[in-house]
């Protein structure tokens, strides 16, 4: 079992920024790739950013140039920094792990807002 802890949303206006944090415990020597998915209200869940344990990365094109995902190995944390913020990236931010063999588990989500 892997338990995810996200931290660092919050309510921000549009040209802002924040930082969302995911701490990882558990059976973390089996986690492989590290993310964060979003879900705005009546919106499927989707991929925001994802890093594997060897650092490659992948964004989706609506975040390229803005968003920056990071990893510490060391701290088994993830984070997610957000800058120039739009109201269309207000959503509930979902930190996941991957594990290999492939299992996914989920953070509890962390909602982020950003106003007009």
């Amino acid at each position: 079992q892997v338990q995810l802890v996200e931290s660092g949303g919050g309510l921000v206006q549009t040209g802002g920024s924040l930082r969302l944090s995911c701490a990882a415990s558990g059976f973390i020597f089996s986690i492989d790739s590290m993310g964060w998915y979003r879900q705005a209200p009546g919106k499927q869940r989707e991929l925001v950013a994802a890093i594997t344990r060897g650092g490659n990365t992948n964004y989706a094109a609506s975040v390229k140039g803005r968003f920056t995902i990071s990893r510490d190995n060391a701290k088994n944390t993830v984070y997610l920094q957000m800058n120039s913020l739009k109201p269309e990236d207000t959503a509930v931010y979902y930190c996941n792990a991957e594990t290999a063999p492939v299992i996914h588990y989920w953070g509890q989500g962390t909602q982020v807002t950003v106003s007009s």
